[in-house]
Order: structure tokens, then C-alpha cells, then sequence
């Protein structure tokens, strides 16, 4: 077998040879890694990814904005340099650090310096509203709140209501930054432990809409790092266009760490465009784009609308993830990318990644794929017990990807984690005879309609087939004694089609009970910055 090195302080870059695609198994790259020789390899923080990869090749380029670029070197100098700025500032080890930034080099350098003084870097996303921003902070209670001022307007104008002061500069640009300082917080104990250590805060709304900040620990966030760059043979050569937010945990672990920690170089994109990244894969030797469905669909909507021809000479992998993937949607883009649309699965409080598409085991269907290296998962019905094989229960998981906990919320991560370690995912799913995962939506969100169940995506695949559906989200209401199926759509631009034309499209594709009391057509769907929709704004819609 292929061992593929990597991750410790004896780290190597190494380029892969693709191997032979095969759908009839899980994966010869995922056969060949050894979960727990991995697991032994990594770092004890992740403040040590940039001094690991400059000591490699220091000049290769790291980061890449518009207006700026570091290579490694200039990236371990830069964190090293704020790293000292926030020790001035009063940080100590335990405290939280609030960063709040869109995709950007000052970003992820603030990132790494708080975890070199073994602070929590609360990532938070700029374009949060003043209501959300305010009630995170008034939670987490951080020693310094900086502002990635110069690479975001809504940063700039938290900052500037919060009375922040501009930051020292140092000898490599980075970006200006603004910091508000709380002598007042305290910090919270400190572990040795990799696996005990918090690296990064993130608040999650879930699907309540009731922000719950979840722990991640140094290993929870180096395990996903290396394992899922390794799993997508990402190396040197790579340019990876980071769109996806790295205040997300699926940006910050798998697209930010992971890539980093392979060597490869990180194209920052502050917000979705699809012009920009229409360009960024034509011109800018771009080799991984990794989204979310509406990203994709988006993309190619925008190049049907504009009659713009499809140029990629250098992808390599393509990714969804954040939310279901349809059919539709999946032949779409491979018929326009000409490579596969990998999928998989994850969750915030688990770092995310759960299952993925193997990079040698393309499949033609939207399973999320088999659980990677190292996971444990069970599928269990109401009563508690596991049910049978094939058949549809609660995801649960276990592996060193469980977070540590809900800050600040014993009673909630009590109900989320066993005393076993097993973290309830609260998703519905099953599994086939070759271990492939399939989700069929949240439990929370099954509808029950005259007794017979109905999973909203389902509905939602349906939906999304008709040509002129960009996405759609379906949601239930209740109604005397009984639940109903309502849907939300978003058309592509210019189109005609009607609610009462998308309902006789659904009439050939779904049965009776599952097909929708209602559609309405949405100018745009209520989405978070990641792309995922907002499906609690469209309860208090319907």
C-alpha cells in the first residue's frame, strides 16, 4: 500500500499518481491511511501549520488575495509578529479571541497567532447582523475582538461602532486590522493535550436559529486537516479557490487547514461571485473548487445567462457539501466541469467531515459516501436500539472529530454527546451494503403527513430537477390534526414558470402525500454566508 506522508515535523510534500477509478469500493486512497499512525503524526497545535510548511519550501506562495499575496516564509514571520501584537494587548492563554473578517490573508494570520498564545479564536463572520455579532460576543465574552478592517466594509463598520483602535502594523503586509480590548474577561483553563485544548469557537444556529458556540479542539481540527487533504491527494501543485467562509467550520478545517497543511496554495475570495470564479478557474491555474449546491448551481446559471464558455484547464476536484445534493444539479455540473462533483457529509461538531466521495470512487448517485478513516457511525430508531441495515435512523458518530463540547452549555452538549462519546447528529440517514451514506434530512425536520413520512428533501430533488429551478427549500406546517408539505422556490432569471406548473411537474415525480400543498416562487431564498439556507426564516414565512 501507498502510504502517503505527511503531518508531523518530519512532513514531506508528496505528488500522487491518480489512481484507477473504481465505483465497487470505498476508495484505495481511504484503504491505504492508517486512521491512528495519522492521528499520531499531527502537530500538537495548529499555530504550528505555518512554521511546518515554511521550513519545507519558504518561498512557495501561501496566500493569495486580489491585492496581495504571502508565501510561506512571510506567512510563519506574520503570525509570529501579530502573535506578539495580542500578547501585548493582554491575551493570554485561554482567553477567546474574536475575529471578525471575511476571507482574508489578515484573517488566517490572526487565526494562527491566537493559537500560538493557546487562545480560542472565535471566528466570526463579518456579515453577520449587528443583533448576531452582538449576541456571540456578549456570550463568549472575548479578551479582543479584531476587525479585519481593510478586506471587508461590514467589519469595518462593526469596528467602528464597537470604538475599535487601528492595530500596529508590522513589516509584512497583511492587511489592516482594528482591535477592541475587555480587560475585564477571564480566561478559561488551559490543557496540554491536543485533544483536550480548544483551538477554535464557532457559534452554529442550527436549525433553531439559536446560536450555540461549539468547541473544537487543536486534534478535532488537525484530524479533518490531514485526513482530508490526504483523501483528496492535495499537494503542492494545488491552488485551491477559498470561497467557502473559513468563519465556517467546513472553510476553516477542510478548505483553509486542510489545504494549508498539504502545501497547497489558497486563492482567498471574500464572497461568492460568479464572475470571479469563472475567471479564477480560467486564469489563475485553480485546481480544487469546493462549494456549497448553491454555489454550483449559480455558477452555471450565470454562464447559461450570459452565453459564457466553460474554461478550467486546471480543476482537478470539484466538492459540495453544506447541504443536500440533487441529481439534477450533480449532472449539471459534471456535464459542464468535465470532472466529478464530489460529495459528503458533516456538521459543525464534527468538524465537520463525517463521510465523503472517494477521489478514486466517483459515483453516479448523491450519496454523501463512506464514513472516512477513523469514524464510527450507528443508525438508531426512536426507541433507542439500532436499526436495521438499509433502513433509515439518527446518524450518530464517534471519532476524534466530536467536538469537545457547547461553550458555556453543559446541559445542551449532554443532550448532544453520550456518556460513550457518541455525538447525536440529529440527521436522519442510512447506509448501503458498500458502507455509502444517504441523508434524508434532519429529524427535526420530518414531516409526517397522514402518518406516512415525508423527508424534505425528497421534495426538494424533485423541485430542483425542473430546468428553471435554481434550488428550492420544502419545510412542513402544521394543520388541523395533520402536517403539510409547504415548498420555497427560486427560479433561474427570466423564467415564467408558475407555482401551478411546478405542481403538475411534481405530480409524475412524487407520490400524493408527498407532493406540495403550496409552492412559492422566492426572488432568493433566505441563506446563510456559507450558502445554506435558512429553513427557520421560512417557518415564520409559512
Amino acid at each position: 500500500m501507498q502510504q502517503i506522508q505527511a503531518h508531523g515535523s518530519s512532513m514531506k510534500e508528496t505528488s500522487l499518481k491518480p489512481a484507477p477509478q473504481s465505483s465497487a469500493v470505498a476508495g484505495d486512497v481511504a484503504q491505504s491511511v492508517d486512521a491512528a499512525a495519522l492521528l499520531a503524526s499531527l502537530p500538537a497545535r495548529i499555530a504550528d501549520i505555518p512554521a511546518l510548511i515554511a521550513a519545507r519550501d519558504p518561498q512557495h506562495a501561501a496566500l493569495i488575495e486580489d491585492e496581495r499575496r504571502l508565501t510561506r516564509a512571510q506567512l510563519a514571520l506574520a503570525v509570529e509578529a501579530v502573535a506578539a501584537l495580542l500578547g501585548e494587548q493582554g491575551v493570554r492563554a485561554g482567553d477567546r479571541v474574536m475575529i471578525v473578517a471575511e476571507n482574508s490573508i489578515v484573517q488566517i494570520v490572526l487565526l494562527f497567532a491566537a493559537a500560538k498564545l493557546d487562545a480560542w479564536a472565535l471566528m466570526s463572520n463579518a456579515r453577520l447582523s449587528m443583533a448576531e455579532l452582538d449576541a456571540i460576543r456578549a456570550h463568549a465574552k472575548p479578551r479582543v475582538v479584531a476587525y479585519a478592517v481593510d478586506a471587508s466594509p461590514d467589519a469595518r463598520q462593526h469596528a467602528e461602532r464597537h470604538g475599535a483602535k487601528p492595530a500596529r502594523g508590522i513589516d509584512i503586509d497583511i492587511g489592516a486590522w482594528s482591535c477592541a480590548i475587555d480587560d475585564a474577561a477571564q480566561a478559561e483553563p488551559v490543557e496540554a493535550a491536543s485533544d483536550r485544548q480548544c483551538a477554535a469557537l464557532i457559534y452554529t444556529t442550527g436549525t433553531t436559529g439559536a446560536p450555540k458556540g461549539v468547541m473544537l479542539s487543536h486534534r478535532n481540527l488537525l484530524f479533518i486537516a490531514a485526513m482530508s487533504s490526504t483523501l483528496r491527494r492535495v499537494n503542492s501543485d494545488d491552488v485551491v479557490y477559498a470561497v467557502l467562509p473559513i468563519s465556517h467550520v467546513y472553510g476553516l478545517a477542510s478548505v483553509c487547514l486542510g489545504s494549508l497543511f498539504a502545501g497547497a496554495t489558497l486563492r482567498l475570495a471574500p464572497r461568492f461571485s460568479p464572475e470571479a470564479v469563472r475567471r479564477a478557474l480560467a486564469e489563475e491555474r485553480v485546481s480544487i473548487f469546493q462549494g456549497v449546491p448553491a454555489m454550483h448551481a449559480k455558477l452555471l446559471e450565470y454562464l447559461q445567462a450570459n452565453e459564457l464558455p466553460w474554461s478550467a484547464p486546471r480543476l482537478r476536484f470539484a466538492y459540495s457539501g453544506g447541504s443536500p445534493l440533487d441529481a439534477a444539479l450533480k449532472a449539471r455540473v459534471e456535464t459542464t466541469y468535465g470532472v466529478t462533483l464530489h460529495n459528503g457529509y458533516g456538521m459543525t461538531e464534527s468538524s465537520p467531515t463525517v463521510s465523503q466521495t472517494m477521489i478514486d470512487a466517483p459515483r453516479v448517485d448523491c450519496s454523501v459516501g463512506q464514513p472516512i478513516p477513523g469514524i464510527e457511525v450507528r443508525f438508531v430508531g426512536v426507541n433507542g436500539a439500532d436499526v436495521a441495515q438499509g433502513e433509515v435512523g439518527e446518524l450518530w458518530v464517534r471519532g476524534p472529530n466530536v467536538m469537545l463540547g457547547y461553550y458555556r452549555n453543559p446541559q445542551q452538549t449532554q443532550a448532544a454527546v453520550t456518556e460513550d462519546s457518541w455525538l447525536r447528529t440529529g440527521d436522519l440517514a442510512r447506509q448501503d451494503a458498500d458502507g455509502a451514506l444517504h441523508i434524508a434530512g434532519r429529524s427535526k425536520e420530518l414531516i409526517i403527513r397522514s402518518g406516512f413520512n415525508v423527508y424534505p428533501v425528497e421534495v426538494e430533488q424533485a423541485l430542483n430537477a425542473h430546468p428553471d429551478v435554481v434550488q428550492s427549500a420544502v419545510i412542513g406546517r402544521a394543520v388541523e390534526g395533520n402536517e403539510e408539505v409547504v415548498a420555497f422556490v427560486e427560479l433561474i432569471g427570466g423564467a415564467t414558470t408558475t407555482p401551478a406548473d411546478l405542481a403538475e411537474w411534481c405530480e409524475t415525480r412524487l407520490a400524493p402525500y408527498k407532493r406540495p400543498a403550496e409552492i412559492r416562487v422566492l426572488a432568493a431564498l433566505p441563506a446563510a454566508s456559507t450558502g445554506k439556507i435558512l429553513k427557520h426564516r421560512l417557518r415564520d414565512v409559512a
